[in-house]
C-alpha cells in the first residue's frame, strides 16, 4: 500500500488568542494520515491564550517550512498583534506558496490585512462581520464555513471543528473526514438554541457584546438591530 500523501499544516498561535479557534482544527488535523503539524509563532516561548490556556510553539517564523495549509484564529487580544509588520509579512510570504490559506473566527482579519482575502468570500465571528466588510475587496458572508477557491474560512470559535473537517475532506477525502468526525463523536446537540445572533435575539446579543467589550481590546458590532 502506498504511503499517504504528506500534508504540511501550520497553525499560527499568538498571545491573547482564543484557544478553541485552533485547538478544534488541531484535533482534526492531528488525525489525518501523513500530516506534519507546526505550531507557529515568532519565538518558542510559551503563549498564554485569552482563556489562560498555555500553548508552547514548536516552530518560529524563521524556521517554518513552506506550508500546504496555513491557518490562524482570532482572539480577544488580537489587536495587539494584528497590525504587527512581522506577523503580516509572514502571512504574505506563506501566502505565495501555500495550497490553502485559511482562518477561523476573527482570524480572518489577519488574512485581510495581509491582502490575502481581496476578491474572496470569507466567514468570521458575527461580532467582526461589519468591521471586516469595510476591508477593501473582502466579501464577508454569514456562513459556518466558506470555501472560495484556495481560501477556507470558518465562523466563530466552535466553527473551527466544522472548518477542520472541511479541510480534512479536501486534503484526504470525505471518507477520512467522516471517520475523524466519528472518532471525535462530533454530533452537536447544544442545550440551548442561542448559538447565533439571529437565534439569540437582540437583548442577549446586546449583553454578549457588552461582556466581550469588557473582556477584550476588540470592537464588536451588533448584527441584530
Amino acid at each position: 500500500m502506498p504511503a499517504p500523501q504528506k500534508h504540511v499544516i501550520g497553525l499560527v498561535f499568538y498571545p491573547g488568542m482564543t484557544s478553541l479557534d485552533m485547538v478544534g482544527p488541531h484535533q482534526v488535523f492531528g488525525a489525518l494520515p501523513g500530516v506534519e503539524l507546526h505550531r507557529i509563532w515568532k519565538t518558542l516561548a510559551p503563549i498564554t491564550c485569552d482563556d489562560g490556556l498555555v500553548i508552547v510553539p514548536d516552530t518560529t517564523f524563521s524556521t517554518c517550512p513552506s506550508l500546504d495549509v496555513i491557518c490562524v484564529g482570532g482572539g480577544l487580544e488580537q489587536r495587539a498583534v494584528v497590525d504587527d509588520p512581522e506577523v503580516l509579512d509572514f502571512f504574505r510570504k506563506q501566502g505565495k506558496t501555500s495550497r490553502f490559506i485559511t482562518s477561523v473566527c476573527s482570524g480572518a482579519e489577519f488574512l485581510a490585512k495581509a491582502g490575502l482575502l481581496e476578491g474572496y468570500r470569507a466567514a468570521t465571528h458575527w461580532g467582526m462581520r461589519e468591521k471586516l466588510m469595510t476591508s477593501q475587496g473582502v466579501e464577508i458572508v454569514n456562513e459556518r464555513v466558506v470555501v472560495d477557491r484556495n481560501r477556507i474560512t470558518g465562523g466563530g470559535v466552535t466553527a473551527g471543528i466544522d472548518f477542520g473537517l472541511t479541510v480534512a475532506s479536501i486534503l484526504c477525502g470525505e471518507e477520512t473526514a467522516k471517520m475523524i468526525q466519528l472518532l471525535l463523536e462530533y454530533d452537536p446537540a447544544p442545550p440551548f438554541d442561542a448559538g447565533s445572533p439571529e437565534k439569540a435575539g437582540p437583548e442577549l446579543v446586546k449583553k454578549a457584546i457588552a461582556l466581550m467589550q469588557q473582556m477584550s481590546s476588540l470592537e464588536f458590532a451588533n448584527p441584530v438591530r
